[in-house]
């Protein structure tokens, strides 16, 4: 009994020993924050095309992190929507993230809202891991180089001057 405080010591530094000395691994290499390299992504879309974010330089890229369940998507998609077609023939991609969804609840979607953008398939969500996504909706505006300009949380009408303005600033 006299020696339980001593094992008490003994036991702790062992672990405190182990805990420092073991290698840190890290779960995912790195997360979306502005003014860093976009974390790679390399998935395929809902229609089987495989999209790298890497063959993407020299085009401004919006990556949106939504889902088929989630009501400000809903009311954010016209504008997204808007907005890919103001930017045809614009060294400007558009792509939409499917978070914690379903694939196969894309066509019942795309029946109500116009989804004219590529919508990505992310297994087990990794995308939306390596880019730190809480909830949906979350957007990305990567510049021409691959660097995150901007990190938007929440729905937004794209359409507004202010919006545009922000984008048209990276292209």
């Amino acid at each position: 009994m006299k020696y339980k405080g001593l094992i008490l010591v003994i036991v702790i530094a062992i672990c405190l020993a182990v805990l420092i000395l073991l290698p840190k691994e890290k779960i995912y290499e790195e997360i979306a924050a502005v003014g860093k390299p976009a974390p790679a992504v390399e998935l395929k879309d809902a229609d089987g095309n495989l999209w790298k974010l890497s063959d993407l330089r020299g085009k401004v890229v919006f990556l949106n992190f939504w889902a088929t369940w989630c009501t400000t998507c809903k009311s954010e998609m016209p504008y997204k929507e808007k907005l890919f077609q103001k930017m045809q023939g614009r060294p400007f991609q558009m792509l939409g993230i499917l978070f914690r969804d379903s694939p196969s609840n894309l066509p019942a979607y795309k029946m109500k809202l116009p989804v004219s953008a590529p919508t990505l398939i992310s297994n087990d969500n990794e995308a939306a891991k390596l880019y730190g996504i809480t909830g949906v909706p979350e957007t990305f505006i990567i510049d021409k180089n691959g660097i995150v300009r901007e990190k938007i949380v929440g729905p937004r009408e794209w359409t507004t001057p202010e919006n545009l303005a922000m984008i048209e600033k990276y292209l």
